[in-house]
């Protein structure tokens, strides 16, 4: 899941929640990263790709959002590999 809506409040993703997956659609509710939006503690994942339907779902049922984005959060495997590319550029330097 690529994909990330923010809300104005946390009942907001909750109904959403709720309303994208009865038409079917793979969400997850999440703590809302501060730096996508500083508004509500909790945001929704979602596949990026069906953003088009998620947001006629949403608008359809009347359920306000405060934004869609493309999300990736950075993973243990990535500081890792942050990691490693430092020692290797300190042993090479």
């Amino acid at each position: 899941m690529d994909g990330l809506i923010s809300f104005f409040a946390s009942h907001h993703a909750i109904r959403a929640e709720v309303v994208l997956k009865r038409n079917g659609l793979a969400v997850q509710l999440i703590p809302g990263p501060k730096e996508l939006s500083p508004n509500c503690g909790v945001a929704l994942r979602f596949d990026y790709a069906e953003r088009v339907t998620a947001l006629a779902v949403l608008a359809g049922k009347n359920v306000r959002i405060d934004g869609v984005h493309f999300y990736r959060p950075r993973t243990d495997d990535w500081k890792v590999r942050q990691a490693k590319s430092l020692e290797t550029d300190v042993s090479e330097g």
